[in-house]
């Protein structure tokens, strides 16, 4: 079964809680789709941060969206708060209010019921960024893109997933490696990583990344 379900939705009500939290009775699908605006508009403001101040790294591990009636909290986990107070940047006050003002202006334009809420954004800074699956994902894509030999990046990933203190982690590539004609894939693995166990704490990721060769697929297990 491991192989076959998400391991974060496998592990959903035992260690994995649920990212976005809301009840709604009638426009289920509506409330969905605003969700995935939020995300998007997250994202993309924060490449074209990225972008402004020449950084690698996006950095959010993860985004949490709590809907009440009157009210939109949303946290955003992120590893390199840099990124908000570069000194290429202006403050993080002013950022922070441009991000607002960037989501609340998609939400009124997507026409939604929740036009009227109230939006809070904050940032949560975390502490230990390479037990993340997805800021190792980022720096596996960065490396690939720069053509570094794959098993030379597996090697230096795990190495930075064991100085943040994990139980184990695995990594899976897959795609058109080097450049040869024909997808294969590489894996490596150091320490435990029990798919089948309920009650392990595993975190998942799984990143795209384009390359002159194509478009390869990581994926990242790490047992916290």
């Amino acid at each position: 079964m491991g192989n076959k379900i998400n391991p974060l939705g496998f592990r959903l009500g035992f260690t994995q809680n649920h990212y976005s939290l809301w009840f709604e009775e009638r426009d289920y699908s509506e409330d969905l789709r605003e969700d995935e605006r939020i995300y998007n508009c997250i994202e993309n403001y924060v490449k074209h941060i990225k972008s402004s101040i020449n950084s690698s790294y996006g950095g959010i591990t993860r985004i949490e969206i709590l809907k009440q009636t009157e009210l939109i909290s949303v946290n955003i986990y992120i590893a390199f708060v840099d990124l908000f107070i570069e000194k290429k940047a202006p403050r993080k006050k002013e950022k922070m209010k441009e991000l607002r003002k960037e989501v609340q202006k998609m939400l009124v334009q997507s026409m939604l019921n929740s036009v009227n809420r109230e939006l809070v954004i904050s940032i949560e800074k975390v502490d230990t960024p390479y037990r993340e699956p997805k800021i190792l994902a980022e720096y596996i894509a960065l490396q690939l893109k720069e053509r570094v030999e794959i098993r030379k990046i597996m090697k230096k990933a795990i190495q930075l997933a064991e100085k943040a203190t994990v139980e184990g982690v695995k990594i899976k590539i897959k795609g058109r490696l080097n450049g040869i004609e024909r997808a294969r894939k590489e894996s490596a693995m150091k320490g435990r990583v029990p798919l089948q166990t309920l009650r392990a704490k595993i975190d998942y990721c799984y990143y795209a990344v384009q390359t002159v060769y194509g478009v390869l697929g990581i994926k990242i297990w790490i047992f916290v």
